[in-house]
């Protein structure tokens, strides 16, 4: 089990927050480790970044981006990278992390790109690995700062991948120096849908670079899991996390719900079973 890499979230469990429970939050102040948002609903400033701001005042913020594209061929979105710049120069968040995916192609038209609103998989070749090396390391930068980068849900697999997506992130860590989120839920639904070993995933993965971890609930349609964050944690899920803790030792834990997002009680009670493992694997190690 590594030391984990040097981040300022603290090695508590924290909730994603979400629009409807902005004001209960800045008006009760509950006890929370820390937060997460996504970036891209602040980029345009107002109202949204004045109430950020305010919730900064009281709990570690973390920014996680789910537009950026880093595996995408096109160039990398320099308005969406400055955009994150001021956000982060407002914000002074704890972390920052993005989605390990594509969502754009050149678009021959207008010599820009065209943008995709869903976070998709690519095939995991040398190739491909210094295509988002060089993109990663742009981000950071740019930003100045240490990139977390987060594992992919994914619906497909590619014949013509050279590695595990664990063993992607592990070199792709080593040769940036970014950060690796540890979507667990990710992985749980990838290990059912596509059958990726994921005991083999978590010990691919060096200890001393994963930095959070995520968790969430997921959707079962026609026999697919499919990553909603629209429900709680599973038991599995749990059981993966317990692992994780295991080899990869305790790191801030997020809760995340994006839809049916249920009252804030419930997002804290899941908060405090995530902080009810962290404690005891924290004593273990």
């Amino acid at each position: 089990m590594g030391q984990p890499a040097n981040d300022y979230l603290p090695f508590t469990a924290g909730i994603g927050l979400r629009a409807p429970h902005y004001c209960k939050v800045l008006e009760k102040l509950p006890k929370l480790g820390w937060v997460e948002v996504h970036n891209e609903n602040f980029f345009g400033g107002g109202a949204a970044l004045h109430t950020l701001l305010k919730v900064r005042e009281h709990y570690p913020v973390s920014l996680h981006g789910v537009g950026m594209g880093l595996a995408s061929t096109a160039p990398l979105d320099q308005a969406h990278l400055s955009a994150l710049y001021r956000l982060c120069d407002a914000v002074q968040p704890a972390a920052v992390s993005e989605h390990l995916c594509w969502n754009s192609v050149p678009d021959i038209s207008t010599n820009g790109s065209m943008a995709i609103n869903d976070l998709l998989p690519f095939p995991y070749t040398q190739e491909a690995l210094s295509r988002v090396a060089r993109r990663v390391d742009q981000v950071q930068e740019k930003l100045g700062r240490r990139l977390l980068v987060e594992n992919l849900s994914s619906y497909l697999s590619f014949t013509s991948s050279e590695m595990t997506e664990g063993e992607f992130l592990s070199e792709l860590s080593w040769r940036t120096g970014c950060a690796i989120l540890f979507d667990v839920n990710n992985l749980y639904v990838n290990a059912r849908n596509l059958g990726v070993d994921a005991k083999a995933f978590i010990h691919a993965l060096p200890a001393e670079a994963v930095a959070e971890y995520h968790l969430a609930g997921h959707s079962i349609r026609d026999g697919c899991l499919v990553d909603t964050h629209s429900t709680q944690v599973c038991a599995e899920v749990w059981e993966l996390y317990e692992f994780a803790l295991q080899h990869i030792g305790p790191r801030p834990t997020l809760i995340e719900w994006d839809s049916d997002i249920p009252a804030l009680a419930v997002l804290k009670g899941e908060a405090e079973r995530a902080q009810q493992r962290l404690e005891e694997y924290t004593c273990l190690s």
